[in-house]
């Protein structure tokens, strides 16, 4: 679908087709079937689990087994316009209008002259990939997109390849496993000692770390990657060297495939020319019980919001925060979005991490529980008088099926 014809007048308007957008599509319509939705989205609009990427090449899982259904089929069902394959190139918040462009005109070059209007506008443009000077967005991969997974996924099929895995996070951990699971050989590199370690205790991570050992995947922390570039034989060459503080050698490395799991980060040009609050690091600032930003009738959701200073990127809240928004903008009552942090669950199976509350890599955290196979910490608050427990995390490393005789 293009934008030859836009609405001028489209009512609610959803700049991003992701789980977040959707969500709010699902909300606003369990309330209103009539009221008009247009969706504009960068991508085709197809419906898929974001989540399920980090485990779907080990399961052989092409993008078309992924997706729950097309965009151009569930904004029918749905009852929405779909603009799909365009961008909002600038917000207008005074005169509440968007400009856009579409991928699928024929005239590329006079594209400036579409421009609808909103009554209601809900931000769900999620958060991109972040790739430093030494890992060249167009020799390295990211796990952030289905159309990405699948080249990448197509590409890995061929057989057995090593892959270089760099961000020792949540998503990297995760990718490891699977990419190892599905007979491939891994290095995954971080600038900690450990996975995981900004957010968990040192404790925790080094459990986490000598399990992935045990599994076969190299790790190689306390380390940065300097340069990846494509040699003669079409393979990657990459240069990492230990960090200041850590003893070891610069080397090179040649592999197949090279990986990013560097974080995210928000684009902040919609914002700012919409005059909309935001932060750097988290994003998009939107008031709590209303997920409204400070620009009238503007709403954001998903990743590229934050509250209180914290980035809300995990899936669980979506429903809620969808919800909140839906009644909001359709002025029905409500008791505000009570924000919590939700229970993080790594989908790794060689060992089991969950952390409830709001983790982080210091402070007083204490041992609960500690046996060969299982550890849980708490960290304290020591700035509350009853030393409340600020977060907790459960480790379980199954023990290994004893070797036959």
């Amino acid at each position: 679908m293009g934008i030859e014809e836009p609405s001028k007048h489209s009512g609610i308007v959803i700049v991003g087709a992701g789980l977040a957008g959707w969500h709010v599509i699902d909300a606003i319509r369990s309330k209103d079937k009539e009221i008009p939705i247009t969706l504009i989205t960068a991508d085709n609009a197809d419906r898929y689990h974001k989540p399920m990427l980090t485990m779907a090449i080990s399961q052989d899982k092409k993008p078309a087994d992924l997706v729950r259904a097309a965009g151009e089929q569930a904004a029918k069902t749905a009852n929405v316009t779909l603009l799909a394959h365009t961008q909002v190139s600038d917000i207008d918040a005074a005169s509440q209008t968007l400009q856009l462009v579409s991928a699928n005109r024929s005239d590329p070059a006079n594209t400036n002259d579409a421009v609808i209007n909103y009554d209601k506008l809900v931000l769900a443009m999620g958060a991109h990939p972040i790739f430093p000077k030494s890992l060249p967005e167009s020799l390295v991969w990211h796990v952030n997109h289905i159309e990405r997974f699948g080249q990448l996924q197509e590409k890995l099929s061929t057989g057995s390849q090593h892959v270089v895995i760099v961000g020792a996070g949540m998503v990297g951990t995760e990718i490891a496993e699977d990419l190892l699971k599905a007979g491939h050989k891994i290095s995954l590199i971080d600038l900690n000692d450990a996975p995981l370690a900004q957010m968990l205790p040192a404790k925790a991570t080094a459990r986490i770390r000598q399990a992935i050992e045990s599994q076969g995947i190299e790790f190689l922390g306390g380390y940065q990657v300097t340069d990846v570039v494509r040699n003669e034989d079409d393979r990657l060459e990459v240069s990492y060297e230990p960090l200041e503080n850590v003893q070891g050698q610069a080397n090179t490395m040649t592999v197949d495939h090279v990986i990013a799991s560097t974080g995210l980060v928000v684009d902040d040009k919609l914002p700012a020319a919409a005059g909309i609050e935001f932060n750097p690091r988290t994003g998009i600032v939107v008031d709590a019980p209303t997920l409204r930003t400070n620009a009238n009738n503007v709403y954001a959701i998903g990743d590229c919001m934050s509250i209180d200073g914290v980035a809300c990127r995990y899936v669980a809240p979506l429903r809620a925060q969808a919800a909140t928004i839906a009644d909001d903008i359709l002025g029905h009552a409500h008791a505000g979005y009570d924000h919590k942090p939700p229970m993080i669950r790594l989908k790794n199976k060689a060992f089991a991490v969950t952390v409830v509350g709001v983790p982080q890599a210091t402070g007083n955290w204490q041992v609960k529980t500690e046996t060969t196979d299982e550890l849980v910490m708490e960290l304290f608050d020591d700035a509350t008088d009853d030393k409340a427990v600020k977060a907790t995390v459960s480790l379980k490393v199954p023990a290994k099926p004893a070797a036959k005789a």
